[in-house]
């Protein structure tokens, strides 16, 4: 449970402050400012999104940015251009205008007689990532940032792609903001201008997800935005923050590897969210950590935190397989360096049905994973709610190849990412190889412990994939996603090989046969050996937050998630269902500062038949109603996609009234090349 702060200083709540841009435009900004600041002016903190910082966002953003502002910092949340109440047209994540905007807004924040005139940056997802692509344009008002839950490395390991295939996310994820797009401004801000900025934004929507479609491998589009292509750009200093369970753990190591810059590294066991209010837990002080980042880099204060390692991670212990946690049990670990220099590489050999310490005979095995393979996945990203996690992998191992190690008879501890290496050969130009660990009791059980996905056609390059020749064998290497895991002796380790795993990735066009030779096909692990150091560690303090507000729930969020299998069809159906959003799990709430009721509604499913691929289909519909007395507007929107042996289907429909009268509608009806995917 976060704690209510004492907060030690006063600050003053500014709703809605305007941002002037060069060309005109009006960013819209919410500012918690401490008392005093206009005489005494203290450093600033940004934390620049598209996610309406009026009302979607509000029950987030207040204890947060409130416990910043009573700790002497100005707090600022600020809409980008095409968002909440800002004026102008969103078009597309990460774009050259809003990181030039952003640069103005900075600028703008150091001049205010307020301010000390240095600024920091925290971002969570879209905030993370633009907090490190802003940095690596320099800005000189720019002291230090945070970034959580981000990458930097926007094709291979963001919600569109992974390995070379395409994931689902990038439907989910790209209708969500299609959806978010489309509200307008609040008119109790914006005045009777409202209609007019929200017919600008609604004239320039974009269907999003076929953009991102149109781009399946790295080019210059993904190359924009991704600060792995330069990380000696960003000079001022980083502390990057993740959990095991979100989608993006990954940047973390790579960032403490490939910057210069003074860093810091955290990972926890958490889902998509900041730590001190994150599951699985446990959480942390993330809020204090933070102003002590802050105080060193803008303040110019000894706080001690360069003296600490530079990553810590939750070494998480084994637990039985289950669709929620609330906790993870495990302990904290540090690394002085990253990479560590205590970490060795353990090699087992695969070999017919085992994992062993010697290499053996060559063998052929062979696997043709039926389509459903993958439904014991979980999300690819969880967010914190009920069902997201991997469930127990029996019945998706019984649809791989797997490799069992020997009861392991000593603890074994690994850090980082463990990595297969196999020749092999397919039956088809086009196929995925889906790779996961999972650790398995004396009863069966299997939990996953971390997985990796390649588009086969990906093997030697994500800029210039290759069609496979059928029957050929290729060299492959794969690594799987970092991990922190302890496994209990007594355990086994399971390698597990599909060529499926539906519905996190887009099957290919064709059921895919795979041969592996074994012999001299490996599993590499990144051993941690024990380290006395840790029992030293500095405890994070508890997780606290200043006082929010909070919503009025006029009707409680439902939320129900299925897999339901129809035996006349053989066809699997994966369904979510909310009733909720944004205000604390609430279906229909009020904001009482602002008068405002927001109702929420999304629908997803997943269908896809037992043997063929081109039965694959994904849908998403969502509602969304905002009211303030006779002012009422509902934002509708379905997206669907599906796909023959040479093409994308993409399907999309936006409509939005006004009361009970449509005043919007715009249709998309479109065919995206299958290039290699």
């Amino acid at each position: 449970m976060t704690r209510i702060a004492k907060l030690p200083g006063e600050f003053l709540d500014i709703e809605n402050v305007w941002i002037p841009l060069a060309d005109g435009t009006r960013l819209a900004a919410r500012i918690w400012l401490p008392v005093g600041a206009a005489a005494a002016p203290v450093p600033a903190i940004l934390e620049y999104l598209p996610y309406r910082k009026r009302d979607l966002m509000r029950y987030r953003d207040e204890p947060m940015h409130r416990y910043f502002a009573g700790h002497g910092y100005a707090a600022l949340r600020v809409d980008i251009r095409g968002s909440g109440d800002a004026d102008g047209v969103l078009t597309d994540e990460y774009t050259e205008q809003e990181q030039q905007d952003a640069l103005e807004v900075l600028r703008w924040i150091a001049a205010q007689p307020w301010c000390s005139g240095r600024v920091g940056m925290l971002g969570i997802s879209w905030g993370g990532f633009n907090a490190l692509q802003i940095a690596a344009l320099q800005p000189p008002e720019l002291g230090a940032i945070i970034t959580v839950c981000s990458t930097d490395d926007r094709y291979a390991d963001d919600a569109h792609y992974m390995g070379g295939c395409l994931l689902n996310e990038n439907l989910q994820w790209g209708s969500i903001l299609l959806h978010g797009i489309a509200f307008p401004p609040d008119p109790e801000l914006v005045g009777e201008s409202w209609r007019e900025l929200w017919r600008q934004r609604l004239e320039g929507l974009v269907p999003l997800p076929a953009v991102w479609m149109r781009h399946p491998w790295r080019d210059a589009y993904w190359e924009h935005g991704s600060v792995c292509e330069d990380f000696s750009r960003i000079t001022c200093p980083v502390y990057a923050v993740g959990g095991w369970a979100d989608g993006y753990s990954n940047a973390v190591p790579r960032l403490l590897a490939g910057l210069e810059v003074p860093r810091k590294g955290l990972i926890g066991p958490w889902a998509h969210a900041y730590p001190h209010d994150a599951v699985p837990g446990p959480t942390i002080g993330f809020l204090q950590e933070a102003v002590r980042w802050y105080d060193h880099w803008l303040r110019d204060r000894d706080t001690g935190l360069l003296d600490e390692p530079m990553l810590r991670v939750w070494m998480q212990d084994s637990v039985a397989p289950a669709p929620t946690y609330d906790t993870r049990p495990g302990r904290w670990v540090a690394e002085p360096a990253w990479p560590a220099p205590g970490i060795s590489p353990d090699t087992w050999y695969l070999a017919p049905g085992a994992l062993q310490r010697e290499p053996g005979a060559a063998e052929e095995l062979s696997v043709l994973s039926p389509q459903t393979t993958g439904l014991a996945g979980g999300e690819w990203c969880a967010f914190g709610a009920d069902g997201e996690m991997p469930l127990d992998q029996r019945p998706d191992d019984g649809r791989s190849l797997c490799f069992d190690s020997p009861p392991l008879t000593e603890p074994l501890e690994i850090l980082g990412a463990p990595s297969v290496e196999l020749e092999l050969s397919v039956d088809q130009p086009v196929a995925l190889l889906a790779v996961r660990l999972n650790e398995v009791t004396p009863a069966g059980a299997s939990t996953r412990i971390t997985y990796g996905l390649l588009n086969l056609t990906h093997r030697e390059s994500h800029a210039h994939p290759a069609p496979l020749t059928p029957g050929r064998w290729y060299p492959i290497r794969i690594a799987l996603n970092d991990i922190a895991h302890a496994f209990t002796p007594g355990n086994q380790m399971r390698l597990a090989l599909s060529t499926a795993y539906w519905p996190i990735a887009w099957p290919g066009p064709a059921p895919v046969s795979l041969t592996v030779r074994t012999g001299q096909a490996t599993l590499t692990l990144p051993v941690r050996p024990p380290s006395p150091a840790d029992a030293a560690l500095r405890p994070f303090p508890p997780a606290e937050q200043a006082l929010g507000d909070a919503p009025k729930v006029m009707r409680p969020a439902r939320y129900v998630r299925r897999i339901e299998r129809d035996l006349t069809t053989n066809e699997t159906v994966y369904t979510l269902r909310s009733d909720g959003g944004e205000l604390q799990g609430a279906s229909l709430a009020r904001i009482p500062a602002i008068g405002l009721d927001v109702g929420h509604h999304l629908e997803k499913a997943f269908r896809i038949g037992e043997t063929d691929p081109l039965t694959a289909r994904s849908t998403l519909r969502q509602t969304t109603t905002l009211r303030r007395g006779a002012w009422e507007v509902r934002i509708e929107t379905s997206t669907e996609l599906w796909a023959d042996a040479t093409h994308f289907h993409f399907v999309g429909r936006v409509a939005t009234f006004e009361g009970a009268v449509r005043v919007f509608l715009r249709e998309w009806d479109e065919a995206i090349l299958r290039q290699l995917l």
